[in-house]
């Protein structure tokens, strides 16, 4: 292990990392909370603003991908669609089986220009936690509750709104619906062969309503699905820790670009036609875990170093009044002082711990471990 390997892995360097992001994404969501007033004067520049705001937070944690830990993100993908990303509104579909697979897809928006701007559909419970939920209230990211007949009236109207956005976006979607764990696949397959489907190895079966209900409010808004692939080289299994680690690791993403206009308008004929491009994703994966590779060319976006700019300028930023807080502190001999520093320190280093642990794969949610859950497709 190199010198700079090893300083990557120390705990202090961690803690440095996670106090810049929270702090930082404290301070911008204070700054999205002063763009209510400019709402009510223009809609599309309190947008445009937030866009830039919320890229200051998400671009932090790519930075912590592409820049501290030096994974590679190889994209495969038709040389004819390459030049049309970042250029259209689109519907990202993603494959949900890594601890970091969130992170992957933020890369690829960041690649392309549209990582501030990027939506998902989150759970409603994100909406009242401090930086990354209270970041995507005022990017208007769609919150469920995992309640249909609620949530298809809310996906529907918070999608329509989205018809004048004032710049490109892609709205990554997990249809899947939680992340991949045997169990949670052995229940899925259950369901697969109750309702007679085919069964798949590498996914969940995908959960058609939502999707359908995506493709019908963004027609005429998005111009294409991209549906994308992820896996990673040596049949690795990246983490949050590791990458904190500094650790490299290697994805590889196949993306097709499929045209909105292909995709049935009928629910059911939709629904169909999900499922037969999860079979098609699944021959993907079993393709890549014999020949280590996916089918097609190698394109190779570039880094783009703005992600880095703003890292370094929040930790500028930031870390020099804390340096002299913590020289003030040393130098002040209270006992009391002191003591109160490192209660605060390992108050922090619990709650950084306890963030790292809330993306790790036993950690997730029992969403899909019941066979009832998987039934409402």
């Amino acid at each position: 292990m190199g010198l700079l390997q090893l300083l990557k892995s120390q705990f202090l360097c961690h803690l440095i990392i996670c106090y810049v992001f929270l702090v930082s994404g404290l301070i911008i969501n204070l700054l999205q909370l002063c763009t209510l007033p400019v709402w009510l004067v223009s809609k599309q520049l309190a947008r445009r603003i937030n866009i830039r705001l919320a890229y200051c937070i998400s671009s932090q944690m790519v930075a912590i991908l592409e820049w501290w830990s030096g994974t590679e993100c190889t994209l495969y993908t038709d040389p004819k669609s390459y030049p049309l990303y970042g250029k259209e509104n689109a519907i990202v579909v993603l494959n949900h089986a890594f601890e970091i697979d969130f992170l992957c897809g933020w890369t690829f928006c960041e690649r392309f220009g549209v990582l501030g701007s990027s939506k998902v559909l989150a759970k409603k419970q994100l909406a009242y936690v401090p930086i990354i939920g209270w970041m995507w209230y005022f990017l208007e990211i769609v919150f469920c509750k995992r309640k249909w007949e609620e949530d298809r009236r809310t996906v529907n109207e918070s999608l329509e709104k989205l018809r004048d956005y004032p710049e490109n976006f892609w709205f990554l979607l997990y249809c899947e619906g939680t992340r991949f764990t045997p169990k949670k696949h052995q229940v899925s397959m259950q369901v697969a062969e109750s309702k007679g489907l085919s069964k798949l190895k590498y996914h969940l079966l995908p959960r058609t309503k939502g999707f359908w209900v995506t493709v019908q409010s963004l027609r005429g808004t998005a111009a294409a699905v991209y549906d994308s692939t992820l896996n990673f080289r040596n049949n690795e299994m990246p983490t949050l820790l590791g990458l904190l680690n500094g650790k490299k690791y290697h994805a590889d993403l196949y993306v097709r670009r499929i045209p909105l206009e292909l995709i049935p308008e009928d629910e059911k004929e939709c629904a169909e036609w999900l499922h037969k491009l999860y079979q098609e994703k699944d021959s993907f994966q079993e393709h890549y875990a014999k020949t280590g590779r996916f089918p097609g060319p190698i394109m190779s976006p570039p880094r783009r170093p703005w992600s880095l700019i703003n890292w370094l300028f929040w930790s500028c930023l930031l870390l020099y009044p804390l340096g002299l807080l913590l020289t003030q502190l040393i130098s002040s001999g209270s006992v009391f002082t002191i003591v109160a520093s490192v209660a605060v320190c390992s108050a922090a280093s619990l709650g950084v711990r306890w963030m790292i642990g809330q993306t790790e794969i036993k950690r997730a949610s029992n969403y899909g471990n019941k066979e009832v859950s998987l039934n409402n497709n």
